[in-house]
């Protein structure tokens, strides 16, 4: 089956056709190293750590390159408020991004290449288009003729001559044309530097991409990524460069994952809502932040929020909860025959847990449907452990651990279910019984109590071990399932669910 992606170059979902038959080639835009990584972060880390391992569960080879920016005019500024070098400022957040991401439990790339280790090739990459007519130097800087390249604008649907019509040229600015873009500054003093035929300086922030894609995947490779702030001017950059400069398609698909907010609002600091990644695994599971990430589509927006992160906290809890369950039968005390419990409509489904999930990822990597598929699966799993009898049938057993071996296997593509399901959810009680004033076995019987209270129209009682609970910050919740709880930890924040 076709994998089909959303190509935001031609707007459209295409099928994905690698130009060398069974090998992806993939760049993704990295950090600028020069702060911790925030939910923003998060989400591009994990959005093509989940595309890279769907491609390979897909029987691609993917070659995968995410790259450092780590010389940067933010770079410097910070370096210098600190009181230390941009290489040192650099790589120190450059280490901590990498203990974010094992944290997360992001797969490393094939190749992570840094700006400063790649100087002679963007020279390079700017030489040429200087030597073609499409770049000039200008005081000691190198710009990009914009007009040279009949393209620009095609992948942010920007029409060039409206731009045009809003851009200034700022004083002392040595710009031929508004929209030209700088491809090397000069160097400024106390700025790091390079030898260059324009002089001493660094190169632009576009430039960089251009120069690491081409050398190590080729002029014209299959996917490009990054955030949708990026699309413009940044990639929009990068394809007036490269196919300036080598006459040929630069990329054939781009992907470009949404925005991250907090309750509805841009984050930023300003606003008091930037939550970096320790901020939000200080408070979560790492599984728990992976499922609300792929709990919506890559490509839309994504809210964050103490509520949504309870949903994905509950959520989690559910799956774990069946696989538990289905973890803990015991196929040697088993009939070896008898009759089946399991309906074929039931056997029909669970065994194809695999291809609903196939379809729902080859639709533009749909991990909001996926999950989907896998919670239909889990209320069929249920529904059947329920029928089973005391001596179960071998057979039944082994469909069961069959299904939940293969959804433990393709929820892995999202990173979740990865550990043992019962040590999980003992640590998850054991959190709770830490963090609140009350016995859990006190919580279940006052439960069971309510339930019968209700059973008996007793409402004031139920109310009362309601209220009882509540001034323990245990709250209920009422549901199909039955009754669950949760503990209300600090004001506006809610976590560590158990049913």
């Amino acid at each position: 089956m076709n994998i089909r992606i959303h190509n935001t170059l031609s707007g459209k979902k295409e099928v994905l056709e690698p130009i060398e038959p069974g090998h992806i080639k993939l760049y993704v835009c990295g950090i600028t190293s020069y702060d911790y990584c925030h939910i923003g972060h998060a989400r591009s880390a994990l959005a093509f750590d989940m595309i890279v391992r769907y491609l390979r569960y897909s029987n691609y080879k993917v070659t995968f390159v995410r790259n450092f920016t780590d010389i940067d005019d933010k770079i410097i500024a910070r370096a210098n408020e600190q009181d230390t070098s941009s290489e040192e400022l650099a790589n120190r957040f450059i280490n901590e991004f990498y203990t974010d991401m094992d944290n997360l439990c992001v797969d490393r790339p094939d190749i992570e290449p840094k700006a400063t280790e790649h100087i002679p090739e963007m020279i390079n990459l700017i030489s040429e288009l200087v030597d073609q007519g499409k770049a000039y130097p200008a005081g000691g800087d190198v710009y990009y003729i914009v007009d040279s390249f009949a393209g620009y604008g095609k992948l942010s649907k920007r029409n060039i001559e409206d731009m045009k019509a809003g851009a200034r040229i700022s004083v002392n600015e040595q710009k031929k044309n508004p929209m030209d873009f700088v491809l090397w500054k000069g160097s400024k003093p106390g700025e790091p530097k390079w030898e260059s035929p324009w002089g001493e300086g660094r190169p632009g922030w576009h430039i960089e991409c251009s120069a690491m894609s081409k050398k190590y995947l080729g002029e014209t490779f299959d996917i490009h990524g990054g955030g949708q702030d990026l699309i413009f001017p940044h990639h929009e950059n990068e394809i007036a460069q490269s196919e300036g400069a080598n006459g040929k398609q630069f990329v054939n698909t781009w992907i470009h994952h949404g925005f991250v907010t907090i309750r509805d609002e841009k984050m930023s600091k300003s606003l008091g809502n930037f939550l970096t990644i320790r901020d939000i695994l200080n408070h979560y599971h790492t599984e728990v932040l992976r499922f609300f990430i792929f709990s919506t589509h890559y490509r839309n927006p994504l809210d964050f929020s103490e509520s949504a992160m309870q949903d994905a906290t509950t959520g989690l809890e559910r799956l774990y909860a069946c696989v538990a369950e289905i973890d803990a039968l015991d196929i040697k005390n088993s009939l070896a025959s008898g009759s089946s419990v399991l309906k074929e409509k039931d056997q029909l489904k669970l065994k194809s847990i695999e291809e609903r999930f196939q379809q729902a990822m080859n639709n533009d990597f749909n991990t909001a449907q996926a999950q989907g598929i896998f919670f239909d699966t889990i209320k069929t799993v249920n529904r059947v452990r329920k029928k089973l009898p005391n001596q179960p049938l071998s057979s039944d057993i082994q469909i069961l651990k069959d299904c939940i071996a293969t959804l433990k296997k393709l929820a892995a593509i999202m990173g979740i279910l990865t550990e043992d399901a019962a040590t999980f959810l003992n640590n998850r009680k054991e959190k709770l019984v830490a963090e609140c004033d009350i016995d859990p076995a006190v919580i279940e019987d006052l439960i069971k109590e309510r339930i019968q209270c209700r059973k008996d129209k007793n409402w004031a009682r139920g109310d009362e071990i309601r209220d009882e609970l509540l001034a323990k910050n245990i709250e209920l919740n009422d549901g199909p399932d039955g009754t669950t709880w949760l503990v209300k930890t600090n004001p506006g924040k809610r976590e560590n669910k158990t049913g």
